[in-house]
């Protein structure tokens, strides 16, 4: 098999997860927290395996850990803006079992924006490698905002709130769950398709941040796109696992800074130090796996002090 060959297997992949995901998952319901960690799994193996199948059609080592390192750093930051996505629904009022689809629409439609910002991008970094000290800026003002900026769970989200103040929708219990309906013999969009709009353009935003970070590991199209998507394919999953249980990851946003700034330094420094993809997954990782260790022995511990306290009176 050619290294071309994979962008085709990569598109069936692709076409049949998402139809038997949205067959599975065709009419509304809620996702359990089981669930939501097998499909999650599930994703997680398919794009390990293809990480696999690129080494095996390659033979590149460098290759591959560059797949891997992209992976991690999508996932990882797509942890973060998945609770994002749970404010959005919140101010919508998008009912729990009509989350999916709206995630659904979202993603599909990010696997075409991002196709075009990744594609785009690495065809700028290569007319003008100055470009790449101008991502490293940004990623380094990134996490420190990440970093050291603050919690505000109850803040509205602005893109949100300008595309609710400015477009007109229907919201009924009748319409809830579908994207048009017909008021007096004329099709309107519905608050469904204005918070599926929502998501998607908050998405492009968020891509700004982790496309520079990608581009940081590698330059080859194949390992930036594919390893960006399977990511962004397993978000639906993962948003109901953090959702249902997962909002306890407390010190997440200082593991998103450390990251963000080594890719920063690893941008801004690349003229003069060379840091190997193997450690710069070797770091990612770790930095993850250090942070959610840290945030569950801290529940943990507020938990049994919780318990030693005498109950009120």
């Amino acid at each position: 098999m050619e290294e071309s060959s994979l962008w085709y297997v990569f598109a069936v992949i692709v076409i049949v997860l998402l139809a038997a995901d949205l067959w599975i998952n065709r009419k509304p319901h809620h996702i359990p927290l089981k669930s939501a960690l097998a499909q999650t799994a599930v994703w997680i193996s398919v794009a390990l395996a293809f990480g696999v199948l690129l080494f095996v059609v390659t033979g590149d080592t460098t290759k591959t850990m560059e797949y891997y390192t992209a992976y991690a750093i999508e996932e990882a930051m797509s942890m973060d803006n998945l609770f994002v996505f749970i404010i959005i629904f919140a101010y919508f009022g998008i009912k729990d079992e009509d989350q999916h689809h709206a995630l659904f629409y979202g993603i599909v439609g990010a696997i075409v924006f991002r196709a075009i910002f990744i594609f785009a991008g690495v065809e700028l970094l290569e007319r003008f490698d100055w470009l790449l000290y101008v991502f490293g800026i940004i990623l380094l003002i990134v996490a420190f905002k990440t970093t050291f900026g603050k919690d505000d769970d109850n803040k509205e989200n602005g893109i949100a709130k300008y595309m609710k103040n400015r477009f007109d929708y229907v919201d009924t219990e009748e319409t809830r769950g579908k994207m048009f309906a017909k008021v007096n013999g004329k099709r309107v969009i519905t608050i469904l398709f204005l918070c599926v709009i929502v998501i998607e353009m908050t998405d492009i935003v968020f891509a700004l941040d982790s496309i520079p970070a990608v581009l940081a590991i590698s330059t080859d199209t194949l390992v930036i796109y594919t390893s960006n998507i399977f990511a962004v394919m397993g978000l639906r999953s993962l948003f109901f696992v953090i959702h249902g249980g997962m909002q306890s990851i407390r010190y997440l946003k200082y593991g998103l800074g450390v990251i963000l700034l080594f890719v920063s330094i690893k941008l801004l420094a690349h003229s003069y130090i060379e840091i190997p993809v193997l450690l710069s997954l070797v770091v990612i990782v770790g930095v993850l796996l250090i942070t959610i260790v840290a945030s569950v022995l801290k529940n943990k511990s507020e938990a049994k002090k919780a318990q030693a306290q005498p109950p009120l009176p």
